[in-house]
């Protein structure tokens, strides 16, 4: 099944972002490797493609896992998560209509 990973970043978190960066795409190249990734992204924190020195407000990530709680153990071993960038973290089942 398909599940809405949604992230809201704390305060300032651009920093801790670049620091975690490389490993945090590495994960999810994984998930798209193995065929499970629909979409992943941050969300700018100002209406910009390139939102420079504003950083980013959060992340979303829809991904395919064999139950909520395998996505949620996923979500928690973000290093994201572990490098701070996040302050609340939500797993939602997902379920895609369009396109």
């Amino acid at each position: 099944m398909l599940y809405a990973i949604i992230s809201e970043d704390v305060a300032d978190s651009l920093p801790l972002r670049k620091t975690a960066r490389p490993d945090h795409i590495a994960r999810l190249e994984r998930l798209r490797d193995q065929g499970r990734l629909i979409l992943a992204g941050p969300l700018p924190a100002v209406d910009s493609e390139d939102p420079g020195d504003a950083g980013f407000s959060g992340s979303l990530v829809v991904a395919e896992f064999e139950s909520l709680q395998a996505a949620r153990d996923w979500a928690d071993a973000d290093p994201y998560v572990a490098a701070g960038v996040y302050a609340d973290v939500q797993v939602k089942p997902f379920k895609a209509v369009l396109p």
